[in-house]
């Protein structure tokens, strides 16, 4: 997401490196020294294979095993489909693109991978939101849980989320709405060989607070309240000294789900909020980040579809386990489907 500005006609075109050599307004070209460039090869390529392998072994571990065939693994699988994207789709030309400090992939497939790069965040929050609104209501309740969120109601809103995601995504980046009231300028700062997502004062601060800061504060509220409501339940238990194997159980299971799908929600704050900060803070004053600070905020944002089956594999066993039977191979033995997992 470097921001590059064209040479102006005064700088001597043989001094100053750029990504294409024989055309005008071209962007000007930083080349890192060869051992750098290995390096930063070899720790983006080594992301982008574990971002991949990690998340598909996700989906494959939920659309395989029966056991895991809930409402709320349906979403995860969902969540781990658009950290796969990120993984396949979007990080590759990115790294091109870091190292190279240019763009050779044409402005096409630029608003491609910007649109699909949008796209995959904004379907990550909502998932997220979906998640804890599901985790709330297991927990506020649990009698009318099963009756209400079921896997029809599931694929409704697995099906909502990538529609609006890809209208978001899509819709900000080829209708240009994201350099709304800045079109003057936005041509002025761009050249070729560069792949911008420029965004105005007004664009900005929507995108901001619609795909990022409002979403994010009704996931910290929803499980702050969840987080009460689950000491509640345990503390009414303890109280009656209730003498029952299976239900304790359960509720042993809801709250482990709770508080890793939050660990997960704060992983994605945390990974999103410095770019997000500075999309917000850049536009009032004139655009003034660096492109590699833009660039290292980006990349610690696509960190989190790299973390997030890290999560899921410490802290739930029996995705440990189901990873170990899809890499063993014994996934293709007959009836692994209904291997009991937990």
């Amino acid at each position: 997401m470097a921001l590059r500005s064209p040479l102006n006609e005064s700088e001597a075109p043989e001094n100053i490196p750029l990504c294409y050599d024989s055309v005008n307004g071209s962007c000007p070209k930083f080349t890192y020294p060869i051992v750098i460039r290995f390096h930063l090869y070899v720790l983006f390529g080594t992301t982008v294979v574990i971002t991949v392998i990690g998340n598909l072994l996700v989906i494959i571990t939920v659309a395989h095993f029966k056991q895991l065939h809930t409402p709320t693994n349906y979403l995860i699988f969902s969540l781990a489909v658009a950290d796969l994207l990120v993984g396949g789709i979007v990080m590759p030309p990115s790294v091109m693109r870091s190292v190279e400090s240019c763009w050779y992939l044409g402005e096409l497939f630029c608003k491609i991978h910007s649109s699909t790069d949008t796209m995959c965040c904004t379907a990550s929050i909502i998932n997220l939101t979906m998640i804890s609104i599901d985790r709330f209501f297991a927990i506020k309740q649990p009698l009318l849980y099963k009756s209400k969120i079921t896997i029809p109601t599931v694929v409704v809103m697995i099906s909502m989320i990538w529609s609006l995601s890809g209208l978001f995504g899509f819709g900000m980046v080829f209708l240009e709405f994201n350099i709304l009231g800045m079109e003057e300028f936005y041509d002025n700062v761009t050249c070729e060989g560069g792949c911008v997502l420029l965004f105005s004062l007004l664009s900005s601060s929507s995108m901001s607070v619609l795909a990022f800061y409002m979403p994010g504060m009704i996931l910290v509220i929803i499980y702050m309240k969840i987080l009460i409501i689950a000491l509640d339940q345990e503390q009414t238990i303890q109280n009656m000294n209730l003498n029952v194997t299976r239900k304790p159980s359960t509720n042993k299971m809801e709250r482990k789900a709770t508080k890793t799908l939050a660990i997960v929600v704060g992983v994605f704050v945390s990974s999103w909020i410095p770019y997000f900060l500075a999309i917000s803070v850049d536009p009032h004053f004139g655009y003034v980040i660096p492109p590699l600070l833009y660039d290292i905020f980006v990349w610690v944002g696509y960190l989190n579809s790299t973390f997030n089956p890290m999560v899921y594999a410490y802290f739930y066993s029996w995705f440990r386990r189901a990873f170990q039977i899809i890499v063993s191979g014994k996934i293709f033995q007959k009836d692994s489907s209904t291997t009991l997992l937990f």
